[in-house]
């Protein structure tokens, strides 16, 4: 009799872990799973079950802010209808700027069985609205004979998607891939964004299982208004703010810039090893000196301005300068 007692929680076990997988299997998803900014996106629907054994014969997709220019893939069998409306702002496009396009496209009219699976597809642009590191969601509808489905869920800022009942698919905004540059050699050094002027972004490199990464740059403002550096994103980090550094005698003492770290007209702000630097968090990868990553500040006048950050030896105290020994200072 004990044994049975115990063994009942554990068959109870089971069957929620295997309910909860065939959930989580279930929801309509995006075969691609990655973009990248001012690129093109090819999104592809799929739809793997039905309603409760019913078929499915209306599949719908929002196409988000800050994704231009979508166009449906006609489907055999289906009928497609998209709807326009304005973009909340004017977005750089082929041709010049674009105001206005698809917000969405339905499919109708076919007849998917629930024990078969298919495939519904859009073209689209992914512009820089979306800096590397961030998640674009495309809220999916799907209505069937009887019943429906809504995957419009969209986490909140810290929100575990996992944990929503009908989560949107969401597609991770990547920076382009870029060649390694020569060991020692700097990115690009000088962008402009309105009346910033933005020099030498670069990172030290990381030792393998790292999960931090210290960044520097130096930043004029040539204007007439404070502008106020708030964020940055790498690939390869999970998040990127901005710390400032000090020593209490002998202990070292980081903290994050709350609000950000105003840049007022006519000032140069460096971030240097020692002093204010940027703390990429939250590492998937190492970074390799003499390699270049692309990624991304944000302002909040400038805007987000993608930049190129060259990676020096662990421990350098500048772009291109040799290793040092003492390290530990970000």
């Amino acid at each position: 009799m004990t044994r049975i007692l115990r063994a009942a929680p554990l068959a109870g076990l089971v069957l929620s872990l295997v309910l909860t997988t065939s959930a989580a299997r279930a929801h309509a998803a995006l075969e691609r799973k990655e973009a990248t900014p001012n690129a093109s996106y090819r999104g592809v629907v799929q739809i793997t079950h039905g309603c409760d054994g019913q078929p499915t014969n209306r599949v719908s997709v929002t196409i988000p802010e800050g994704v231009v220019g979508a166009k449906p893939m006609p489907k055999p069998g289906w009928t497609v209808t998209t709807e326009k409306g304005a973009y909340a702002r004017a977005y750089p496009y082929f041709h010049g700027d674009i105001r206005e396009g698809v917000k969405t496209i339905t499919w109708t009219g076919g007849s998917l069985p629930d024990d078969q699976v298919d495939e519904f597809t859009f073209l689209a642009r992914v512009t820089d609205a979306f800096a590397p590191g961030a998640t674009v969601y495309f809220p999916i509808e799907q209505d069937c004979a009887k019943g429906q489905y809504r995957w419009s869920e969209i986490p909140a800022a810290g929100q575990d998607a996992h944990a929503l009942k009908s989560p949107a698919p969401g597609v991770r905004v990547i920076a382009a891939a870029t060649k390694a540059a020569p060991a020692g050699a700097a990115a690009s050094t000088t962008v402009k964004a309105g009346d910033l002027t933005i020099e030498t972004p670069w990172i030290r490199a990381t030792p393998g299982g790292a999960k931090v990464a210290g960044g520097y740059v130096r930043i004029t403002n040539t204007g007439t208004q404070a502008d106020r550096l708030t964020g940055t994103a790498i690939p390869l980090a999970a998040r990127g703010s901005i710390h400032s550094m000090t020593m209490e005698g002998s202990v070292m003492k980081m903290a994050p810039v709350e609000g950000g770290l105003a840049i007022k007209p006519g000032e140069t702000v460096e971030l240097k090893p020692g002093g204010l630097h940027l703390m990429f968090e939250g590492l998937n990868g190492a970074a390799k000196a003499g390699d270049v990553i692309a990624g991304s500040l944000t302002f909040d006048r400038a805007g987000t301005v993608p930049v190129s950050f060259s990676v020096a030896p662990i421990g350098a105290s500048k772009p291109g300068a040799p290793a040092s020994a003492a390290h530990h200072d970000h």
